[in-house]
């Protein structure tokens, strides 16, 4: 929705910002680029693997990674395929509502701290849900890179999605009392 308000003769719109595609948006084939990478951190790593209770020392203890084949800690690969779902939602599953399923996990190299992932997805299926005429089912293959271009991780993610006329998933921005206006700026 675009609002004007005019305030001695200068004109503020207020345009909505990315809200995600819809059942309808989403076309076989199409490659959605996910447009944010993210540099994980050591300390992203420790956080996460704690947060999870995984006790496998290659992800936390310096000593046991630099003894191992990699020569030092791994990220522990739940907190990679976390930020590649979530580097795709902007994209794929902004308006969806349920993930019916993720299939065929590879994680083909390994991730360390240091390293920025990038993802991308492209549409491989969709179908109007029989059960709730106001959604689609939507099935797409998003893969992951580091900086290097070489694919840490791939999966297969299913979702269902609103169809735009729902608008179920809609941002209720609060409105201020006063509008923001160029002269108060």
């Amino acid at each position: 929705m675009t609002t004007t308000h005019r305030k001695d003769d200068t004109h503020v719109t207020i345009k909505q910002g990315w809200q995600g595609r819809f059942y309808e948006d989403f076309e076989i084939g199409d490659v959605y680029q996910h447009p944010l990478g993210r540099t994980i951190t050591e300390t992203d790593n420790t956080w996460f693997t704690l947060l999870t209770m995984n006790t496998n020392q290659a992800h936390f203890n310096r000593q046991v990674g630099e003894s191992s084949e990699f020569g030092r800690m791994l990220v522990v690969s739940p907190l990679t395929i976390s930020i590649a779902m979530g580097q795709s939602v902007t994209d794929t599953t902004q308006n969806a509502f349920a993930n019916l399923g993720l299939d065929d996990l590879k994680l083909t190299a390994p991730v360390f701290a240091g390293d920025t992932i990038w993802s991308e997805s492209i549409v491989l299926d969709k179908r109007e849900s029989s059960s709730r005429p106001t959604a689609g089912i939507v099935t797409v293959r998003t893969r992951t890179l580091n900086q290097d271009a070489v694919e840490v991780l791939s999966f297969r993610r299913t979702f269902y999605v609103h169809k735009r006329e729902v608008g179920g998933a809609s941002s209720l921005f609060p409105q201020a009392a006063d509008p923001l206006t160029v002269e108060g700026a």
